[in-house]
Order: C-alpha cells, then sequence, then structure tokens
C-alpha cells in the first residue's frame, strides 16, 4: 500500500513521502496562482481551477484567496460559493454538494495527530528526515448548506442537507439533515422551517 493509500483510507501515514510532496507541492503553487489573479481574469481562473480543483461543478466560484493541500482530494458541486480565504486541508477526501455557501475565513481539516505527546512528537527514522505520525478523516457537506463567517470543521464530521452553520463555530460532530446549528462545540439549534423565509420578515421588502 502506497503512502497516498494509506492516507486516504484513514491509516497512519508519511507526509514526507515524494509523492505527496509532489502532489502537494503543486497544489500549493496552483493555490498561490489563482490568489495572484483578479477577479476579472475569468479564463486564467478557470484553467488554474480545472489543475488545481479537476472535481468542481459548473457554476462553482471561489472569491480567493484560497488554499488547498492537496485539492484533487476535494470534490465541490454545482453553483457552490465561497467567500475570503477558504482553506481546505484535503488528506482525507473532502466532499461538498450543490449550492454550498461558505463566509469568509473557513476551514476544512481533514489531519488528525496523536493526542499522546510522545506519539505526536517529530521522529527519525534514521535517513535524516524528520516525520510525524499522521492520519485523516473525510469531510462530507450536504447540498444547499450555508457555513457562515469563521466556522471550522474537524475532520470526520458529516454536515447533512440544508443546514446553516452559524458564524464562528466549531464542527466536531455530524450535524443532520435541515438544522440550524452554531457554537464551540457546534449544537443543534433548531430545525429550519418555512418561518424562516424571507418572505415573511416585512422589513427585507
Amino acid at each position: 500500500m502506497t503512502e497516498k493509500e494509506k492516507m486516504l483510507q484513514g491509516k497512519i501515514y508519511d507526509a514526507s513521502d515524494k509523492e505527496l510532496v509532489r502532489l502537494r507541492g503543486i497544489a500549493h503553487r496552483l493555490s498561490a496562482e489563482y490568489n495572484n489573479t483578479f477577479e476579472d481574469e475569468e479564463d486564467r481562473r478557470k484553467d488554474i481551477l480545472s489543475k488545481l480543483l479537476p472535481n468542481m461543478g459548473e457554476g462553482t466560484y471561489l472569491q480567493g484567496p484560497i488554499q488547498f493541500d492537496y485539492g484533487v482530494f476535494t470534490k465541490i458541486g454545482k453553483r457552490s460559493y465561497a467567500n475570503f480565504n477558504l482553506t481546505i486541508l484535503d488528506c482525507a477526501p473532502v466532499t461538498i454538494g450543490d449550492n454550498v455557501f461558505f463566509g469568509p475565513n473557513c476551514t476544512l481539516a481533514t489531519p488528525m495527530h496523536p493526542y499522546l505527546p510522545e506519539e505526536r512528537a517529530m521522529y527519525d527514522n534514521g535517513d535524516g528526515v524528520l516525520r510525524d505520525r499522521e492520519y485523516a478523516k473525510p469531510i462530507t457537506i450536504g447540498n444547499d448548506c450555508w457555513i457562515a463567517a469563521n466556522v471550522v470543521i474537524c475532520g470526520g464530521v458529516t454536515i447533512g442537507e440544508g443546514c446553516v452553520i452559524g458564524a464562528g463555530s466549531v464542527v466536531t460532530r455530524d450535524i443532520p439533515s435541515g438544522v440550524i446549528a452554531a457554537g464551540n462545540p457546534c449544537k443543534i439549534i433548531r430545525k429550519v422551517t418555512e418561518e424562516d423565509s424571507i418572505y415573511n420578515k416585512e422589513a427585507l421588502f
């Protein structure tokens, strides 16, 4: 089993593996290139994203700046949108549905590290290269979610369809479909209902 296969299957892997270093280097370079473009450079942006995020649906827009660890292990559906400073550490698969909105400064972090300090510490395997023991857990976000500003979603989390995750939340556990959830740690507040329609808010019109 290669180190990439171990990583994607949630096993302890060697992040210093040459193939993984190469893939991260490509993603980091493409992220930097994207961040140096302007909004009216549509063709250039599209070309960069086709390499960085080959599994991105039509109509999805990333404001930038962005940062991806690999990119190729992230799948984003159609018509989704991310505001400034989206960071996705996709050491495990990240799956984002259609019509998902991200506010600014959102982070999706799949990597996990040991809790015991002696297991978490960097070590030399005898070849002079410092490495750590790392593994990763996937993240899934269903269709039609709004992930508000400054949200952190941790590895192993699944967020169901149609959810609103309140600003500043840290999501450490699964969130079922159709709810408003917020806090650190993020907890369910209530269901989303028809009473939440903007057309019930006269002040908006």
